[in-house]
């Protein structure tokens, strides 16, 4: 079983602890944890779960986390980034190829949610 932690997160979009603390992280994490969970209808332990499941909610922590960075807002898998120009975000991968790579993984992960039913 994996397990996802703040350096995950921080690692998918090249930021350090410096730009976002770990407890910032790790209530992004929980509230990927639990956007998963909605979107599955199965719980969700971020610190004892897939590696699907750690890639999904890895990623999705990382946008909460450019919107963070950006002044944007983030619910759920609805987001918006504010200001694009933040530097520090220089070397993070463009939002719109995370978003894809979520909505991929979410509809494997939504059908195996029905493969246990």
């Amino acid at each position: 079983m994996a397990s996802v932690s703040a350096d995950d997160v921080r690692d998918v979009i090249n930021v350090t602890s410096a730009e976002v603390p770990d407890v910032k992280v790790l209530k992004m994490i929980k509230r990927a944890e639990v956007t998963l969970e909605l979107e599955t209808n199965r719980e969700i332990d971020s610190g004892n779960c897939t590696d699907a499941e750690k890639e999904f909610v890895t990623v999705l922590a990382a946008v909460y986390a450019i919107c963070y960075l950006t002044g944007g807002s983030a619910v759920g898998l609805s987001f918006s980034v504010g200001d694009q120009n933040v530097s520090v975000l220089s070397k993070a991968p463009p939002l719109d190829v995370l978003q894809t790579e979520l909505e991929r993984m979410l509809k494997k992960l939504r059908g195996q949610a029905l493969k246990r039913v």
